[in-house]
């Protein structure tokens, strides 16, 4: 009796699993992509591009949700409050990623370790520019005309902590130069104030600036990437002008709470990659100027940390702090 009770509970117990729900493939619902600034700006539009790309294949919609504020902060706090289930990612930048866990003496989070890196989707140039009538036509001309005004000339920049302001302060360090920062509430705005002539100069990225730059209504002396922009093939780099360590960007990934299921990670990062090679996104690239970045998580994670360290010493000197 004891052996037929026996073999009775394994064959309900076979019969049971045979039965049992097999498990759902990821994506079974909607994937929420946290963007942190505001809609209709150069992060915006590029998400909404991916998004579009790589929805088809992924075969879940890809819903964008704009939560701007607080140096992204705000946008990252939505995210680690997320499920780590795969389903609310974040297009991150330079503040997340490499910015804030310096600026902030308080950040209620470790970019090494809080974030599960998911893939690097590129990277704006970013370049100096001036308003026409300003006297420098040269790099060279414009650090002698700021050494010869000290405490005169001032920058604007979309904000405290972007990756405008940053790349300015690095290329003060490098050139030992002061100009004065003012800094706005976006790009918009802060561009509108150098085609006006009320701020003479800013460190612009190419998906915002290059239809005025290319319009005349700004005149741009160098780009701050190791290689000249294709989007802009005569402007030259910082490095050719003597000022080789002046690299400055705005760098995106995407990114989502520690623990994501591995299978989400790597399918998300496939469709990605897959998205960066589509003609609308390709296209897209090339009229704002970026530098796709495909690779791993892994790449993302290394390219990030190492950036981190570089910025990290940059903002020390630069004595930036936002809280």
């Amino acid at each position: 009796m004891k052996r037929f009770l026996q073999l009775l509970a394994a064959g309900l117990t076979l019969a049971l699993g045979s039965h049992a729900p097999a498990q759902t493939a990821y994506p079974s619902q909607p994937v929420r992509w946290i963007v942190p600034y505001v809609a209709g700006g150069g992060t915006d539009n590029l998400a909404r591009a991916l998004a579009e790309a790589m929805q088809p294949s992924l075969g879940q919609p890809l819903i964008i949700d704009n939560r701007p504020g607080a140096s992204t902060n705000i946008g990252v706090s939505v995210l680690m409050q997320s499920k780590p289930d795969g389903y609310t990612i974040m297009q991150a930048e330079n503040a997340a990623l490499l910015f804030n866990e310096y600026m902030f003496a308080k950040l209620p989070y470790k970019p090494a370790s809080d974030f599960t890196y998911i893939g690097a989707i590129g990277r704006f140039p970013v370049a100096l520019v001036v308003h026409p009538d300003f006297p420098a036509k040269t790099v060279a001309e414009f650090v002698s005309y700021v050494k010869a005004h000290p405490d005169k000339v001032s920058y604007a920049s979309p904000g405290n902590g972007s990756p405008h302001h940053m790349a300015m302060e690095l290329f003060k360090q490098k050139a030992g130069i002061n100009v004065q920062h003012v800094p706005y509430k976006g790009a918009a705005p802060a561009m509108t104030d150098v085609m006006g002539g009320q701020v003479p100069t800013m460190m612009l990225d190419l998906a915002s600036g290059l239809p005025i730059i290319k319009s005349g209504k700004v005149r741009v002396l160098a780009i701050a990437l190791p290689q000249r922009a294709g989007a802009l093939p005569d402007v030259p780099t910082f490095a050719e002008l003597g000022f080789k360590d002046v690299n400055a960007y705005a760098f995106h990934g995407l990114i989502g709470p520690a623990g994501m299921p591995p299978e989400a990670v790597s399918r998300i990062n496939s469709e990605l990659n897959k998205a960066m090679q589509a003609p609308k996104v390709v296209k897209l690239f090339s009229e704002f100027g970026f530098e796709a970045l495909p690779g791993t998580p892994q790449d993302f994670y290394k390219l990030s940390r190492a950036e981190s360290e570089r910025w990290g010493r940059i903002i020390k000197t630069a004595g930036v702090q936002l809280d």
